[in-house]
């Protein structure tokens, strides 16, 4: 596989070949909480979620849609010049209200000319029937892409982290959604505390017999103000080493399909909430490391990926 200058299928590399030019995303806050807060299904969160929901970088929720997209291509084209944009509802669980609630939200930002798709992060446990048929209805308009927050396909992990849904309701939405056209983009967290080098890697595996789009590879942060960051503190555990990190990461992608687009490879923690790792402040410095230690080991996506019509 070829995709320009880097060894994995980027979202770089996929947004100029869709739309014949970088893309940015604009992190927005639609203003809604999560199950896994107001009490349905829990009332702490995930152990290791913020009081932002993972959208610590998201625009605020006082502001308009229309606001934040403009405040977010602001700071952005401060530093570049920049015409299109992914309007990307980030903040808790994007589809966690009525639907007379969600389409004005998502009809805002898909109806700035400057925004070439709409993203939605959400739990699949949150994809009734009316916000599939809304989802549908957008995704004829703007391609819309549905991110899930799957972290581990071990339920012995999944319950340590509170994720609040089984293994199956995954599966059930992925194939909803894909019934109506909608690219899914799954996020696994790698480094949770107990699951093995092996198991990390079942999980990037698992994803290959699923009809999904992309991944978001996603190094585990220890954040203050959250049960994790209280149990590190309390009962400290093993977190990677940037070396650790890098070798793993590479190992992960080699097991992914050479289609699946990769969304990110390490992410970002707040820096004033970051317990550990601090070396994943350096961002920059992580990612020009994988990028060398890719070339000097000679390997790419799919390396190791063997497609289903071959398997014995």
């Amino acid at each position: 596989m070829k995709w320009d200058d880097k060894p994995y299928h980027s979202l770089d590399y996929e947004m100029k070949r869709r739309f014949g030019e970088k893309v940015y995303r604009l992190s927005l806050n639609g203003g809604m909480t999560c199950p896994n807060r107001d009490g349905k299904c829990g009332t702490r969160g995930c152990i290791f979620c913020s009081a932002g929901g993972s959208g610590d970088f998201a625009a605020s929720s006082a502001l308009s849609i229309s606001d934040q997209l403009s405040s977010q291509k602001e700071m952005i084209r401060r530093k570049r010049p920049v015409n299109r944009f992914i309007a990307y509802f980030q903040a808790y669980t994007n589809t966690y209200a009525p639907v007379s609630y969600l389409r004005p939200l998502f009809m805002e930002a898909i109806r700035d000319p400057e925004v070439a798709a709409l993203s939605i992060a959400t739990r699949p446990d949150c994809l009734g029937d009316d916000v599939l048929q809304l989802l549908d209805e957008i995704n004829r308009i703007k391609p819309v892409w549905v991110e899930l927050g799957l972290q581990t396909m071990h339920d012995s992990t999944a319950r340590f982290i509170r994720r609040g849904y089984p293994l199956s309701c995954f599966e059930q939405s992925v194939t909803a959604l894909r019934r109506i056209g909608i690219e899914v983009i799954t996020h696994v967290i790698l480094g949770l505390p107990g699951e093995t080098k092996e198991q990390m890697l079942e999980t990037c595996r698992y994803l290959n017999t699923r009809d999904i789009q992309g991944v978001k590879l996603q190094l585990l942060h220890v954040l203050k103000q959250t049960d994790l960051g209280t149990l590190y503190e309390t009962t400290p555990f093993p977190v990677m080493t940037m070396e650790e990190y890098i070798s793993l990461l590479i190992r992960c992608i080699e097991q992914l399909s050479p289609q699946l687009v990769i969304h990110r490879l390490t992410g970002d923690g707040p820096k004033d909430l970051l317990i550990a790792p601090l070396w994943s402040t350096r961002k920059r410095t992580v990612l020009n490391q994988i990028h060398a230690e890719f070339k000097l080991l000679g390997t790419w996506q799919g390396k190791y990926y063997t497609p289903p019509s071959e398997r014995i």
